[in-house]
């Protein structure tokens, strides 16, 4: 039976605990269905593939229209999240979670809150998201802003040049905050 929990932390982000069947040929989940989250209207336009090295991480990132389910197919990362929604009760709230392949855990990633992860070995991350990609749509804050003080465990990281671009929250233009 799959097991869903909303965040104790961030308001609308929740985690899935898949249903995993094991017998001597390998393993079988169902990663998604959309009727686990009935708040959110789910068209599933895009599905993605993430293989990142040991080390490598990847954000923050985040939407003022999409949603992101992320599924750890291989390997373990350390996922951080951030709420940046003005209008959140749980604004500016982290959490940092480690989760690897055997887990069978998907995580459901609500508009406006920022989210990145770091391949802790290798790995894999499929994702599914409600809107194609629109560049529009996607914008960052920097993984180590010492505003947010994220606890990611590592110093120094391996970074695309956009994520290495990524401003400080400070020098966000309130514009550009997600209500």
């Amino acid at each position: 039976m799959v097991e869903i929990r909303e965040s104790s932390r961030i308001r609308g982000v929740r985690f899935v605990r898949l249903q995993e069947f094991r017998d001597e040929r390998g393993r079988f989940l169902e990663t998604f269905r959309k009727e686990w989250f009935p708040e959110r209207r789910w068209d599933v336009v895009q599905a993605n593939w993430s293989e990142s090295r040991q080390g490598v991480l990847r954000g923050l990132h985040y939407h003022f229209r999409q949603v992101d389910y992320w599924y750890p197919a291989a390997g373990k990362i350390r996922i951080a999240l951030v709420d940046l929604r003005k209008s959140s009760p749980t604004r500016l709230v982290q959490e940092v979670l480690d989760v690897a392949a055997e887990d069978a855990m998907g995580v459901f990633v609500p508009v406006g809150v920022a989210h990145g992860f770091h391949a802790l070995t290798d790995a894999t991350l499929t994702y599914l998201v409600d809107g194609y990609y629109d560049n529009s749509d996607e914008l960052g804050v920097a993984w180590n802003d010492p505003a947010l003080k994220v606890g990611w465990g590592v110093e120094n990281a391996v970074l695309s040049p956009r994520d290495q671009a990524n401003p400080l929250l400070k020098d966000i233009p309130e514009r550009l905050m997600p209500e």
